[in-house]
């Protein structure tokens, strides 16, 4: 393995194998079934190639009438009649994405425990205030204020503060510094942990929490961390009194539950301060190392009632993951009612979430309204461009509306055939006015939007499929505050730095990069 490869696609490329032994075998099953209907049975060829038709035309109605984007549904469609064998092999284990009825179940209980307690009593009366409040500052963005706490369950909140860290390592250093002022208890959720050099700073800080009487927990996503984490991680953190948990195991077999992965980034605090934002706890992430030039990263700061979210969020994947763990019971210690003292009049915030599991896909939905409702101009980031048809006409409709809209991805990729997908994507926003920038001092990891001077998001979520239709993912809209202005003017930083391609994929594409690009697109929900 490459010592340049990055954290994620070293996990990737580990955690692939499973998957790329199936795909061989099913690749071998089709090579022979064409063998054999060639020579041992020719005779039956015609019948062999009805049935095996017939069967990925059944296949190809089921998908076709699934609640999913046509995009999606599209791609695996083509991908099971040219190839059905083969299709409908790779269909099981990446395209069907079946949760378990037990998996379900689980989340379904403790968010029905969890959630109403973010607005139960004075809570309750708090997020009303709030949501009045954002619909006087906005009716607008109220809108969506309002679909995020109506189907995620997530409110807004108007007695919080938010601050923005437009560098990782910035972040992590007032992260860090938090961690030592805590009473109570400390709840990490990351995608991936290094165990290397940012996380050893990190560990000793819990270490001394612990012997001061803190409760630590610790949580990370085995596909995210396999390969970066021994194997005695877990037992290494418990003999020190620190709490840990992996998310759904990478182990051997077809498991279905394996294409959910939790992406989440979440560090709380005694429940009074919580931080969220794209980066994971590894050196890359922070400049420690370069394998793909300079990395940015971003993330945000909150401090108040409204961390309670974040903590909600935590304590979802925590008591749901597994089954047999020994859970929470009583969860009102973790959210605490406390006086806070706002430090800026009329920021509102609202931290949330996303799973796969309830098919409601409130990651993609928030970014596309934002461009809806978009006056001025509606600048994204993100590492990964993968998108759908909708959210395709959501953004160029707003270009087309007269707002700004423009696109910042990597200079630098990190995964090569990822980013041809990205690049794929560029014409059809370019040719209806998005404006597309690519960052060239290296791969820009952050995932945000900021609109209009008005409202930003910070979070997790990638423009991608994966991002907004597969993982757990969290993120926190802000508006009317500092922290929107500080990002504006990040953007305008990246801006600077980065090329603006926007016209090379407007016109100007040989036929064959057309052609290819066009595959691309083709293949990139399979991914």
């Amino acid at each position: 393995m490459n010592s340049t490869s990055t954290l994620e696609k070293k996990a990737s490329v580990q955690n692939g194998i499973l998957r790329m032994v199936f795909s061989v075998l099913i690749l071998l099953l089709e090579a022979v079934f064409l063998i054999l209907i060639f020579t041992e049975l020719n005779h039956y060829a015609a019948w062999i190639n009805i049935a095996t038709r017939v069967i990925a035309v059944l296949a190809v109605l089921g998908i076709y009438s699934m609640h999913k984007t046509a995009s999606i549904r599209m791609s695996w469609i083509i991908f099971i009649m040219a190839a059905p064998i083969v299709g409908l092999g790779v269909y099981l284990i990446v395209g069907l994405n079946t949760k378990p009825h037990k998996m379900r179940k689980r989340y379904r209980d403790i968010d029905d425990v969890l959630l109403p307690k973010l607005t139960e009593g004075s809570h309750g009366a708090s997020a009303s205030e709030a949501a009045a409040a954002m619909k006087e500052f906005d009716p607008q963005l109220a809108g969506i204020s309002d679909y995020i706490s109506r189907h995620a369950g997530y409110p807004i909140y108007a007695d919080t503060d938010i601050e923005y860290y437009d560098d990782a390592a910035a972040g992590l250093a007032a992260q860090k510094a938090e961690m030592k002022k805590a009473q109570h208890f400390i709840f990490m959720e990351y995608h991936a942990i290094e165990d290397a050099e940012s996380w050893h700073g990190i560990q000793q800080i819990l270490e001394e929490r612990v012997r001061a009487g803190v409760e630590v927990r610790v949580f990370y996503d085995d596909m995210g961390s396999i390969g970066f984490i021994n194997k005695d991680f877990i037992t290494r953190l418990e003999a020190v009194g620190i709490k840990c948990r992996v998310f759904n195991p990478f182990a051997p077999g077809l498991n279905i539950f394996l294409n959910n992965r939790d992406h989440r980034k979440i560090t709380v605090i005694d429940g009074r301060v919580g931080f969220t934002g794209g980066y994971n706890l590894a050196n890359e992430y922070f400049n420690l190392t370069h394998p793909y030039g300079l990395w940015k990263d971003t993330g945000v700061k909150i401090t108040g009632p409204g961390v309670r979210s974040l903590t909600v969020t935590f304590l979802e994947n925590w008591n749901a993951v597994k089954e047999g763990d020994q859970d929470d019971i009583h969860f009102e210690q973790y959210l605490p009612e406390f006086e806070y003292a706002k430090k800026e009049a009329g920021a509102l915030v609202q931290p949330y979430a996303d799973s796969p599991l309830d098919d409601v896909y409130v990651g993609e939905d928030v970014y596309m309204s934002l461009a809806d409702k978009a006056v001025n101009y509606c600048w994204y980031i993100t590492p990964y461009l993968i998108l759908t048809d909708e959210t395709i006409s959501a953004l160029t409709l707003a270009a087309r509306r007269g707002v700004d809209v423009r696109v910042i991805t990597p200079g630098i990729p990190d995964k090569k055939i990822v980013y041809a997908c990205t690049r794929s994507y560029y014409n059809s926003l370019a040719r209806h006015g998005v404006r597309i920038y690519e960052w060239t001092p290296g791969f820009c990891h952050c995932k945000m939007c900021v609109t209009d001077d008005k409202a930003a998001v910070c979070g997790t979520m990638n423009l991608d499929y994966r991002s907004l239709y597969h993982h757990f993912e969290n993120a926190c809209l802000y508006m009317n505050c500092r922290a929107v202005r500080k990002t504006r003017e990040d953007f305008e930083r990246i801006m600077a730095e980065s090329t603006e391609v926007t016209e090379k994929y407007t016109t100007g594409r040989e036929a064959y990069l057309r052609i290819l690009q066009l595959l691309l697109r083709l293949i990139s929900p399979l991914l």
